[in-house]
């Protein structure tokens, strides 16, 4: 007989297995920088699950993440202020990363204006 109770259920949204690429990157300018641009495992409206084979993710860390992210000239792309909630070592030596958004910051455009020069 099995002493261990189930656990519960804490997540507030349901999960749907979206493929999307995202840009990652640590929002602390005092943490070594990365740029992370991985695709999403799993996706709900409040949070991400994701592997990577960055090893500087952290429970607790703030990132900027970018999605959906793509290099396309004009595009319009969601940033994001997030928290790792959840950091997992995996079998094959990645790591399983989940975040929650805590805020939308606002729309990024890869647009170039190409080479700018300026006046003297």
């Amino acid at each position: 007989m099995s002493t261990t109770k189930p656990q519960t259920e804490r997540r507030s949204s349901r999960r749907c297995k979206i493929t999307q690429l995202m840009r990652i990157r640590p929002s602390d300018p005092e943490k070594d920088h990365f740029d992370d641009i991985r695709s999403s495992l799993s996706v709900s409206r409040s949070g991400v699950f994701f592997q990577s084979s960055e090893a500087a993710y952290e429970i607790g860390m703030r990132l900027f993440v970018t999605m959906p992210y793509t290099k396309e000239p004009a595009a319009m792309q969601r940033e994001f202020l997030a928290e790792v909630v959840r950091r997992d070592v995996l079998p094959t030596g990645m790591y399983g990363v989940g975040f929650k958004i805590l805020m939308e910051v606002g729309f990024q455009t890869s647009y170039s204006f190409g080479n700018y020069s300026q006046r003297k």
